[in-house]
Parts: C-alpha cells; structure tokens; sequence
C-alpha cells in the first residue's frame, strides 16, 4: 500500500537549497580544466578573478539563496508579489557580492538564474511538488517573465549591451524560455556521459561543452564579438565530436579551444552559469527522488 507523508521533500528546507546552489557555484568553479574559464589551475582569461575568490563568493551569497528560498516557500500565490520580493532580495545580493569581493562581478548572473531556480525549487517544494528539473524551471520562466518594478531600466552592464548590440536574449532570455540550455542541452549530456562510464569530472565537462556549443554567450560576444563566440562554440562541438573531454581526441581538442579562448581573452560565463545550474537542477532531482522513496511509501 502507498502512503503519502506530508510533506514528501522534508529535508528541503530553504536553508538546505540555498546550500545545494552554493554547492553548485563551487562544483562549477573548482571544475577543471575549463576553457577561458577560473578553475584550480589559473585564472582563465580573467585578470581580476580567481578562484578562492570566486569560492568567497559563492559562500557570501549563500544567506542571499536563503532568502530567496524563503521568500519562495512562503509565497502566497501572488506571483507579482514574489516577483518584487525577489528582485530586491537579488539586488541586495549583487550589492552584498560586489563589497565582498571589492568590487569584482564574480557570480551576476549566477544570482539571477540561480536565484529565479532556486526560488521556483523552494515553491514547488512547500507544496510538495516533485522537483523535476522541467517543473522547476517552468516556475521559474513564470517569475523571470514577470516585470521587476524596482529594477532599473539600464544597467549599463556588459552582458545587457551585448544583447542589445548582437539581438541576443542573454540571462534574461535564458530564464524566460525556462532554460532550455540547461534543462535540453546541459542536464541530458550530463547524464549521457554519466550513463557511458564517463568520470563525474568529463560528464561535468562534457556538459558545459554542450551548453558552450550551442549557447549565445553575452560574454564571450562583450569580449570578442560574434567570430569569437562562433568559433568557441565551434570548438567545444569539435570536442564533443571527438569523443569528449574524456577521450584522448577530445583532450587535444579541448586544449586547443583553451589555447584559442586565452588568445583571444574570452571566457563562456553565461555557459559556467547554466552549468552550476545544470548541477543544482540535477543534485535537486536526486534529492528529491530519495526523500519521495524514504517518505512516500509504507
């Protein structure tokens, strides 16, 4: 006989989201070896980054994921409303992040995108609505399409003119369409590779390539433009094609994308950011998955 026992994600508490987004952004970042990207060896193409930084930042932010949490779990059902909370909970964040790391944009876009995830997530959660990785993203599409009152009209920043200037949805698109980098591209080579045998290592990196080839990267098109972003994204297929970052072919490939994105000084944020949110939405998924086994049956 099966028994539901209110409620099915007990373990999924705000708190214990916010810490599963925070472990996300580390796992992202201390992945290597990223193309133009912080990992444990350099710093990328970045001169202002590097990674006990990018750690710092993670772990600042985690109150900021709590609280969007929270502001998620106990939502009333006015989206509207939510949709204001959460935007001055993320702007407080930004803030929070910039004097932590003096003034460094370490993780706005991660604030954003994991910020409407794992909002949409604690929503869900308090309901005790599975977590699928479709179903989160969709309520986070809902909240993300909805306008931010006290959000300025330009911000000036540079993944904002790159979709201006190149007609691209950047973050913002990305949210609105519900991911689909992450949900039809990042989480599904994830665990293709996964399924073949790979390591988690190549299977994480595999995934990032994934989103790389197919991603309108507002920063690689703000550093280099629309041939850098074409040939990156030409790059990391080209690795993928060869067997991944796994294979012995694939490693070649990968280290000369790496030597041409450090060239050229361009880095793929916009794909490290739906990357760390490819492993939030796929660590959720798991989690959710055990606390229905361990608390929905008897």
């Amino acid at each position: 006989m099966t028994l539901q026992i209110q409620p099915r994600q007990t373990g999924l508490t705000p708190a214990a989201l916010a810490r599963q987004v925070v472990q996300a952004l580390l796992d992202e970042v201390t992945l290597t070896p990223k193309p133009g990207l912080v990992d444990l060896r350099s710093r990328g193409a970045h001169t202002d980054l590097n990674w006990a930084l990018m750690c710092h930042s993670a772990c600042v932010l985690q109150p900021v994921f709590a609280a969007l949490a929270g502001a998620g779990w106990h939502a009333s059902g006015d989206d509207d409303s939510l949709r204001q909370q959460i935007g001055r909970i993320g702007r407080h964040g930004e803030a929070l992040m910039m004097t932590a790391t003096g003034g460094v944009n370490t993780h706005r876009g991660a604030i954003w995108a994991l910020g409407l995830l794992v909002t949409a997530a604690a929503q869900l959660a308090a309901r005790s609505v599975q977590l699928a990785p479709a179903a989160v993203a969709a309520r986070a599409a809902a909240l993300a399409r909805l306008p931010d009152r006290g959000a300025p009209a330009e911000t000036g920043n540079k993944g904002e003119l790159a979709c201006r200037q190149y007609q691209v949805g950047g973050a913002r698109g990305q949210a609105m369409a519900a991911f689909p980098h992450v949900v039809d591209v990042g989480l599904p080579c994830l665990r293709t590779s996964r399924a073949r045998g790979d390591k988690e290592t190549t299977a994480r990196l595999n995934a990032l390539l994934a989103i790389v080839a197919q991603l309108d990267d507002t920063c690689v098109l703000s550093r280099g433009g629309r041939a850098a972003l074409l040939d990156m994204q030409a790059g990391a297929a080209q690795v993928l094609a060869a067997g991944g970052a796994g294979s012995q072919q694939g490693g070649t490939a990968l280290h000369a994308l790496e030597a041409q994105v450090l060239e050229r000084r361009v880095s793929p944020g916009g794909a490290a950011d739906l990357l760390a949110a490819t492993l939030f939405l796929d660590r959720l998924d798991k989690l959710d998955n055990t606390h229905g086994a361990q608390h929905g049956k008897a």
